[in-house]
């Protein structure tokens, strides 16, 4: 079977079907979190409860369309993994988390770029740092600056008035 033909075979698709189990369990927190809520009589009709119950709609489903499609066999056969880009951005993630605390957002976020950067295969680390944190930097500015957000604060933020 070629890359991108449907699974012919007479075995439902596993992972799929753990994609819709894990959808439908989404959907039911999402529901039942929803049902506790306490809303005013005035927000009764067009409330907060809305929307997350149509989210959770469509995530039911996403559900099924999904279980069905993994019941007849209908994904496409998937490539076999690549770590090498998987690592890199895990990699980014877990230092901008160890870096947010201590170091800001802009250069914990700008180390995060770069490793994403890198498992795409663009450009140096050299290269892509410096370009992450002037996008970090001003994400941060807008944010922090024009929003009043608070997001995290490092030695280089602090010089900002």
């Amino acid at each position: 079977m070629s890359l991108g033909e449907p699974n012919l075979s007479r075995r439902p698709d596993g992972a799929a079907l753990f994609i819709a189990l894990v959808l439908a369990v989404i959907a039911a927190v999402i529901i039942w979190q929803t049902s506790m809520m306490r809303v005013p009589p005035i927000q009764a009709k067009v409330g907060p409860q809305v929307f997350p119950y149509v989210i959770a709609g469509g995530l039911v489903l996403l559900s099924i369309g999904t279980a069905l499609s993994a019941w007849r066999g209908q994904f496409p056969a998937r490539e076999k993994d690549n770590y090498g880009p998987m690592l890199w951005i895990i990699g980014g993630l877990v230092a901008q988390m160890l870096l947010l605390g201590w170091a800001g957002f802009s250069i914990g976020t700008a180390i995060l770029f770069a490793f994403t950067a890198k498992a795409f295969g663009r450009g140096p680390l050299w290269q892509t740092i410096p370009i992450g944190f002037v996008l970090a930097f001003v994400i941060w500015f807008i944010f922090s600056r024009g929003l009043q957000l608070a997001l995290p604060m490092g030695p280089l933020e602090r010089l900002i008035p």
